[in-house]
């Protein structure tokens, strides 16, 4: 029952959701949620979690003595998390209708979707790959004097601003790359996971909660940013938790921001 694709049908709200307004209490709503269905999903989410962390420890071990390349390719990682969450809001779309998901039908919840979702990861990928570019001409431009940085030139040039003019540059540029892919990712995966909407009509509507509700998105982006920083502070370790914890609460920030289609018994979390 659950697996059956919910089409878009005839209604026009179906294809393009209308958008509610929410409170900028909502964050904090969205990340209880997801940590209910953390706490309920168990070892399912946890496992998705363990990917993000192994991940993260094999593009360190990769490209440790590439920094410029480790960092453009960790944090552009981060850019491809609405559709590698894709599992996790599957697991919390099936306990919305009070069943016990399974692992491989989450791993495999893609399936049906496949030309929609593929269109929109495809666009990340491109993303991805412009901001890794971007990144290494960045710190081509700022340590061509030095040879390429080491993990404490970084450091020092992000957080310690001892090149303050590259650690401008670099979170401006990166800071585009991610609110770009916030805007247009923030729901649009969750609603083609639930609804099989087309990619851009997805990604319009995630525009569209964007702009109705900016604070509030703002807020929500600062706490992904925030969390992620915590998991990146623990060298990865914290992402096995953190990740999964961002997932089902992006799940419940779809739910929250968007109508429910004709005759679903979805309710507002």
């Amino acid at each position: 029952m659950s697996d059956a694709i919910k089409p878009a049908g005839g209604n026009p709200a179906d294809l393009f959701p209308e958008v509610r307004a929410v409170g900028t209490d909502a964050p904090l709503r969205w990340l209880r949620a997801g940590y209910v269905d953390l706490r309920r999903s168990g070892w399912h989410s946890i496992f998705y979690g363990g990917c993000y962390a192994a991940a993260g420890w094999l593009m360190q071990y990769v490209f440790a003595h590439a920094y410029a390349l480790f960092a453009g390719l960790t944090t552009g990682f981060l850019l491809l998390g609405p559709f590698l969450a894709m599992g996790l809001y599957e697991i919390s779309r099936r306990l919305e209708l009070g069943e016990n998901p399974p692992l491989a039908a989450s791993l495999f919840a893609w399936r049906p979707r496949l030309a929609n979702i593929g269109v929109f990861a495809a666009v990340l990928a491109i993303v991805l790959l412009v901001w890794a570019r971007a990144s290494m001409v960045v710190f081509a431009l700022s340590f061509d004097n030095a040879g390429l940085p080491t993990f404490a030139d970084v450091v020092r040039a992000l957080f310690a601003f001892e090149q303050p003019l590259f650690a401008l540059i670099y979170f401006a540029v990166g800071g585009f790359f991610a609110l770009f892919v916030f805007a247009i990712g923030v729901v649009s995966v969750p609603l083609m996971l639930d609804r099989n909407t087309d990619a851009v009509s997805a990604a319009l509507a995630s525009l569209a909660a964007c702009a109705r509700n900016p604070l509030t998105m703002l807020l929500w982006a600062a706490c992904i940013v925030v969390l992620v920083a915590l998991g990146f502070a623990t060298l990865f370790a914290g992402l096995i938790v953190v990740m999964p914890l961002l997932g089902h609460a992006t799940w419940h920030a779809y739910r929250d921001l968007l109508v429910p289609a004709t005759g679903d018994r979805g309710e507002r979390t």
